[in-house]
């Protein structure tokens, strides 16, 4: 998987799928821009990928601001000259407030619909226009969740619905952009090793015990092993894959 001269803005960068997607696309070539709310963290990736021989940039951005996600694509385009690649990654999950429907508040719902789902729009967006504006098509990789297809977390039907609703937008933008020549895939990564907003679990070892015997492969799944996906449908290699659903989950969904 071959990007070199790629230019990739990754969202939720300073950790987690996003952290490992960017040191895998900046081992494959790319110039990677990290977009999250946390500057020590994206710094700290940022720091890993050039010390590699990379090209990264860290920009402090909440993808939940249409303004500050514009202007972080703005800057990726000056640093870099252009943009290839959008990979829509950051989300929330507020485990201990996230609740049953009959508990839920709408103050959750929509913080969290804030960041998952408004802001996968505003992100892609943003990167779609540059694509219209450079006219050469492109890749948007939108991050949803098994948890779009399979109620393997009722507990929490804020974050479930917000992810659900990634599949069909990132469908239709498929469609739509086709003629451009810019792609548009969805990957639902499976139960991992750490959710986001992992320090809110109120018992991280109880998620493990109830998940791991619903894994054919026995085990939760790593950042790392969700990177190199999205890293495929970024490259040329991918030319034919618009439109998919693509699920990374050790075998949940099979059952």
């Amino acid at each position: 998987m071959d990007l070199t001269g790629q230019v990739a803005l990754i969202t939720g960068a300073g950790s987690g799928i996003g952290a490992a997607t960017a040191r895998r696309m900046a081992k494959a070539g790319a110039a990677v821009a990290l977009v999250g709310r946390t500057r020590l963290s994206l710094q700290r990736v940022a720091e890993e990928v050039e010390a590699s021989a990379g090209r990264a940039l860290a920009i402090e951005a909440d993808v939940s601001k249409a303004s500050q996600i514009d202007l972080a694509v703005a800057r990726t385009v000056e640093r870099f000259g252009k943009l290839d690649t959008v990979v829509s990654n950051a989300g929330i999950q507020l485990h201990d407030h996230d609740l049953p429907i009959h508990e839920l508040t709408e103050e959750i719902w929509d913080q969290t619909h804030a960041t998952n789902l408004k802001g996968t729009f505003l992100t892609c967006r943003a990167g779609i226009r540059q694509l219209l504006k450079q006219g050469n098509g492109g890749s948007v990789i939108i991050v949803s969740s098994v948890t779009a297809l399979v109620g393997v977390a009722p507990q929490n039907p804020a974050y479930t619905a917000s992810k659900g609703g990634l599949i069909s937008f990132g469908r239709a933008l498929a469609v739509q952009y086709a003629a451009q020549g810019i792609r548009v895939n969805v990957v639902c990564p499976g139960a991992l090793e750490a959710t986001p907003d992992f320090e809110l679990l109120p018992d991280p070892q109880a998620r493990e015990r109830r998940l791991i015997p619903q894994i054919p492969l026995g085990r939760l799944g790593r950042f790392e092993e969700i990177a190199p996906i999205i890293t495929f449908l970024a490259s040329s290699e991918a030319s034919y894959q618009t439109g998919s659903v693509i699920l990374v989950d050790g075998g949940l969904t099979a059952r």
